[in-house]
């Protein structure tokens, strides 16, 4: 039997009141209290998986009866996995199909019986026996508790109180299996000696332990990874304070769910998982197969948010020591720049695993007791959208170039990163599991002979040829534009010298280019519908905005310069040049740009919710952003604006931050556009003016207004304008008059 613990209710009368009761009435209202009593009671019995229920060292859980969480988010009791033949005690989320299995107590030893009871002895430890009465498994050893009973939280953590202290002296969350559930975590406590991880089944009937394990490891910083056996099978590279670094997709934009907390002097260590936002149910699993999922459910269907490894690319040292895996649509494995492959037979026959070789020795030997020689002769190649390698070691420099002065300085380095969250890292020896991604990632720098960026001797001839060569038509092209430019010196009306896409991308620097995407304009023209009015989504401050769709289907918003908007071609070259520079979630993603004749058009990712003033002064739409939703955009323009002024590479001062420049995605989340006034800062420098004030009044700070003085205060005061206006539903211009 199962006994299950009510509250009581408050006093039905007050004293004064029951005084004026007849003893005939007493006898009668008890009598009616005994039969109440007696028909719940009833009902508890033939109804045992109702309510808030606990075990007690008088009571078993049998088959057939459940213990369910106060608010019947999950349910405890014995299930069979997929309709196999044995039974299992686990923990499931109620009231949710397909059934989830969170936890599993015997998952070594089934029940083959046709009766079973887990009870729960008056030492305070639990027992699963079987009808033969032999134990089949139980929850650690004897404890000291005298008087004590289990329960079901919930959050789906299994407990045995005890009674008199009120503090939980077994729990499943500290006996895991292969799930994890918010507020649960991996962990280990070298002192201690433990190390809790994720164990994944054997096969999706069989809830034994198999093959893989998720951990986290003791590096500093540490990582997420899967074992198989005692082999790692994938890891999620080093975690950069709120992510971790080797997982493509997420960025320093991402709100990630994940949070690690590592304590470096204790030699402790967690990894745990939040809530995802708006969903209650959720978990993360280790499946039988070696992939780490997280799901999500809205109650009807589970939903796959995240899944590793989901690429051949993300296996551990797929493409061996000194080998990079290009993650494509069709994975394939190089060596790094000044490698080669060790056994160019077996490369050949994609084979990868034994690895590339260096081709040319450094001058700077790892045995060197100079250090000179580095300096002289060897160099670093620098690469972009990095997975970092396996082996890391976290150094205390202040900066990058600390970093890498450091790592030339040391024979050993053979590569070093200086990562945002985390700092330098630095490699000694092999790089081993180092992949490379077609956007996000970090920046890897390795260690090369200076022969393998200068080139042979042949290499350097035609090098040499090429310079003369290019360096003659430059002159041809100048003298060429020159002419042109006094052409047009004569006519009456100005024009454009040379606004083509190549003059363009001659214009700017290499560095604030890298990664610009340039767009051909028939490719534009097609994707728009030649900028048909059908696909005009708005007008800005910089022009037309249209929705356009490419070839591979995917979505575009488009930003075409209007010649009476006002702003131009230092607007524009501020866009591409800053915003290229900046990644983060809550910041509008730049895909590209287009340049052709007077034609200025920047591509931007299209998000279907458009600004956040269309939802918060439309009559109708405004009701669909309730006080959570509109609390979730402040935090995340908060996020964002954190980023500009303090997290990012570059010091970034908006300058027009306001609501028609807050883009909503389709989850509402919003994203801080339009950069073409944004003014970046370097160093300490903090504070400017300038004669040129621009901005919209209203949000606009009153010494920037005034004097043309901005800093990130400006920024903070459009904020608290945007605040204002998100709680208040009313425009900042607008006038409201009492009655």
């Amino acid at each position: 039997m199962l006994i299950l613990y009510t509250y009581s209710f408050a006093h039905m009368f007050k004293t004064s009141s029951f005084l004026m009761i007849s003893s005939t009435e007493i006898g009668k209202y008890i009598r009616n209290m005994g039969m109440v009593c007696f028909v719940c009671s009833l009902l508890l019995i033939i109804f045992p998986t109702c309510g808030y229920a606990a075990i007690n060292t008088s009571s078993t859980l049998s088959i057939g009866h459940t213990l369910s969480s106060p608010n019947d988010f999950y349910e405890l009791g014995f299930f069979s996995p997929n309709n196999s033949r044995n039974l299992y005690v686990g923990i499931w989320f109620k009231n949710v199909d397909p059934r989830v299995a969170v936890w599993v107590a015997n998952r070594d030893t089934p029940v083959t019986t046709s009766t079973a009871n887990l009870t729960l002895r008056s030492n305070g430890s639990l027992i699963l026996v079987d009808g033969k009465q032999d134990a089949i498994w139980s929850a650690g050893e004897a404890f000291t508790s005298n008087k004590c009973h289990a329960e079901l939280l919930d959050t789906g953590n299994f407990v045995v109180i005890d009674d008199v202290s009120r503090t939980n002296i077994w729990q499943s969350f500290e006996n895991l299996g292969n799930t994890m559930l918010p507020q649960s975590s991996v962990a280990y406590d070298i002192p201690g000696g433990k190390n809790r991880v994720l164990t994944s089944w054997k096969n999706d009937t069989d809830p034994s332990p198999g093959e893989f394990t998720l951990e986290i490891t003791p590096q500093v910083p540490p990582q997420g990874l899967i074992r198989r056996g005692s082999v790692p099978y994938w890891r999620g590279g080093p975690w950069a304070n709120t992510r971790f670094s080797g997982i493509p997709g997420i960025d320093a934009s991402y709100v990630s769910p994940f949070t690690v907390v590592q304590d470096v002097e204790k030699g402790t260590a967690s990894f745990s998982y939040s809530q995802l936002r708006n969903y209650k149910l959720s978990y993360v699993t280790l499946t039988s197969e070696g992939k780490m999922k997280i799901l999500w459910s809205d109650g009807k269907n589970w939903t796959l948010h995240f899944e590793a490894p989901s690429s051949s690319c993300d296996l551990y040292g797929a493409c061996g020591p000194f080998g990079l895996c290009l993650r494509t649509s069709t994975p394939k494995c190089v060596c790094l720049k000044g490698f080669v492959p060790k056994f160019d037979d077996e490369w050949k026959k994609g084979n990868w695993t034994s690895g590339c070789v260096r081709r040319t020795q450094l001058s700077c030997q790892a045995n060197s007791s100079t250090k000179t020689y580095g300096r002289d002769t060897d160099v670093f190649y620098r690469m972009t959208n990095v997975k970092t390698p396996d082996l890391h070691q976290l150094v205390s420099f202040m900066n990058d170039k600390q970093c890498y002065e450091g790592c030339l300085g040391n024979c050993s380095c053979t590569a070093f990163a200086y990562i945002s969250g985390i700092g330098c890292l630095v490699w000694n020896g092999e790089l081993v599991d180092t992949v490379q991604y077609l956007t996000n990632g970090e920046v890897l720098s390795i260690r090369l002979a200076s022969s393998e960026l200068a080139g042979s001797s042949r290499t350097k001839i035609v090098v040499g040829i090429t310079v003369s060569l290019s360096i003659f038509v430059i002159l041809v092209f100048a003298a060429y534009m020159f002419w042109r430019y006094r052409a047009k010196q004569k006519e009456p009306t100005l024009g454009v010298v040379d606004t083509s896409q190549d003059a363009w991308k001659n214009d700017f620097a290499p560095r604030e280019i890298s990664g610009i995407n340039f767009v051909e304009m028939h490719t534009i023209r097609t994707a728009t519908d030649d900028f048909s009015s059908s696909n005009k989504l708005g007008q800005g401050g910089f022009g037309p905005v249209y929705k356009g769709k490419l070839p591979d289907g995917k979505e575009i918003a488009v930003k075409r310069l209007s010649s009476s908007s006002g702003q131009g071609t230092e607007e524009f070259r501020n866009e591409i040049t800053l915003i290229s520079k900046l990644q983060h979630r809550n910041l509008v993603k730049l895909l590209g740009c287009c340049v052709k004749g007077e034609e200025k058009l920047l591509i931007y990712e299209f998000l279907e919710n458009k600004s956040l003033d269309v939802f918060l002064f439309d009559p109708t739409l405004k009701f669909e952003i309730d006080w959570q939703m509109r609390f979730n955009i402040i935090q995340g323009i908060a996020r964002g604006l954190l980023y500009l002024h303090r997290d990012s590479r570059l010091r970034v001062i908006h300058r027009d931050l306001k609501v028609s420049n807050i883009l909503l995605d389709e989850k509402m989340i919003p994203k801080i556009s339009d950069f073409g006034l944004a003014r970046m800062f370097q160093g300490t420098h903090f504070q400017d003016n300038t004669r040129r004030v621009v901005g919209t009044l209203g949000y606009m700070s009153p010494e920037y207004a005034w004097s043309g003085v901005f800093s990130e205060k400006s920024d903070i005061y459009s904020f608290g304008v945007l605040l204002l206006e998100i709680i208040s539903g009313e425009k900042i211009s607008r006038f409201i008059y009492g009655e």
